[in-house]
């Protein structure tokens, strides 16, 4: 089984986080959430264990990439609360490898995968810390212009039919209105990454094809704000 390389790893952000350890790690991500650069080292620093666990319990290598993304997007969340001071109820000490270990294993076992036809994800395409950062930054965006986005990059709808739907739905705007409000909703997706994250997965380059970092959904625009936890 061969475990995914990740460029970032190399990057010299994450190579300065090397001497740190996983409780400073933790700290530092938990204080200073307007940065990515200490969820990437953690990500970097256990992915190939995650994925190890995964490999071996997936039918698949795309369902395994899949769940290997969605567990990263879990951890992302929980571990803004994890505690590594505390202790389990049996008396022993808290460590971050066993905490990623056990959220895994409570991943893989409740996951339900689509089959594999119908998973769009690549992990070479968007690595699970810039798919989490993306995904928030989407989340940070006007209901409107985030519908248009994922509309437009992860469905690939023209602004035509972009139009045609919000007028449908009481928005009433143009193709040509469309079109400079992607421009809009684009330039503020960029802003709301963060400054370290741009740096690491972008580098200078601004967003200019969004669609390479979206979380690639599944069905109908509506399922994929619900399968992705965004609100219209």
């Amino acid at each position: 089984m061969l475990i995914p390389q990740f460029p970032e790893s190399r990057h010299p952000l994450i190579q300065s986080l090397l001497r740190h350890s996983d409780q400073d790690l933790v700290a530092l991500y938990q204080r200073h959430p307007e940065m990515g650069r200490y969820f990437t080292a953690i990500f970097c620093r256990y992915s190939p264990v995650v994925y190890t666990l995964i490999r071996h319990s997936a039918r698949s290598p795309v369902q395994a990439d899949y769940l290997f993304a969605l567990t990263w997007r879990h951890i992302f969340y929980e571990l803004r609360g994890l505690n590594l001071h505390a202790t389990t109820p049996n008396g022993q000490a808290i460590t971050l490898q066993n905490w990623i270990i056990n959220v895994t294993a409570l991943c893989i076992n409740q996951a339900d995968l689509p089959p594999v036809e119908a998973i769009q994800y690549s992990l070479q395409a968007a690595s699970p810390p810039l798919w989490c950062y993306v995904e928030q930054a989407l989340d940070r965006l006007p209901p409107t212009l985030r519908l248009m986005v994922v509309m437009v990059q992860a469905f690939h709808w023209s602004e035509t039919r972009v139009s045609a739907y919000l007028q449908a739905e009481g928005e009433r705007l143009s193709p040509a209105e469309v079109r400079i409000k992607l421009q809009e909703g684009y330039h503020l997706l960029e802003t709301e990454l963060p400054d370290d994250i741009r740096t690491i997965y972008l580098g200078t380059d601004p967003i200019a094809t969004p669609e390479a970092v979206l979380p690639d959904p599944i069905g109908e625009p509506e399922m994929a704000f619900m399968e992705f936890g965004l609100s219209v």
